[in-house]
This record gives C-alpha cells, sequence and structure tokens, in this order.
C-alpha cells in the first residue's frame, strides 16, 4: 500500500518538527509499517537526514589506514615506506599524526635533525 498525500504531508510534518529515530519509529507504528518504509518515503519527499557516525570521543571517524596515509603525506614520502604501521594502537597513530603534522610548517619549527 502507498502513502496517501495526507499521510505524506503528516509524516513530513512530524519529522520535520522533530528530526530523530525516535520519530521514525512512532511514525511506523502508528501507520503499522516498517522503520524502513517511513525512512524510505521520507527520504524520497527529501527531509530524511541519516545520522551522522561519530567515535566514542565525539569525533568523526577516521581509519588507521587514512592515518597512516597522512603520516606518510606529512613525511613525504610514499605510504608502501610504512607498510605495518597500521596494525599499531590507532593512539599511537594519531599521535604521530600530530607530531609530524605539526612539522609541515617550517616557519614555526627547526627541521628535525637540529632539534635537541
Amino acid at each position: 500500500m502507498n502513502y496517501t498525500e495526507e499521510q505524506t504531508e503528516y509524516l513530513v510534518e512530524q519529522y520535520k518538527a522533530v528530526p530523530t529515530m525516535e520519530t521514525v519509529q512512532y511514525l511506523a507504528e502508528e501507520f503499522d509499517k516498517t522503520t524502513k518504509s517511513i525512512i524510505g518515503k521520507l527520504s524520497r519527499e527529501g527531509v530524511y537526514k541519516r545520522a551522522v557516525y561519530t567515535s566514542k570521543s565525539g569525533e568523526a571517524p577516521v581509519t588507521k589506514v587514512e592515518l597512516v596515509n597522512n603520516i606518510a603525506e606529512n613525511l613525504g614520502i610514499e605510504v608502501e615506506n610504512l607498510l605495518g604501521l597500521d596494525k599499531s594502537p590507532k593512539s599511537a597513530l594519531k599521535t604521530l599524526e600530530q607530531a609530524t603534522g605539526a612539522m609541515q610548517d617550517e616557519r614555526d619549527r627547526e627541521p628535525w635533525h637540529n632539534r635537541v
């Protein structure tokens, strides 16, 4: 069964008022539909906003591979020279990324071989 114009207007109105997954679940129960059906209809109407995933620390997720790529770029070397580094703990990779990224601005830092 498709949604009527009145049902569609109601769905959009309710979701726009409170755009949360709880609203979707409520509407699914109210219309005796699945949450996927409600999400699909709201998506077709252009109002559904997918939840943005964040890590436990509230940051956007970054993979270990992305961190290693950033480290290689910061150091100016090929990522192939860092094979296996992605097996390191993520916290260590983040620290290394920050340390190598800070070295990029040569006006603020001495070359690594001149540091004491």
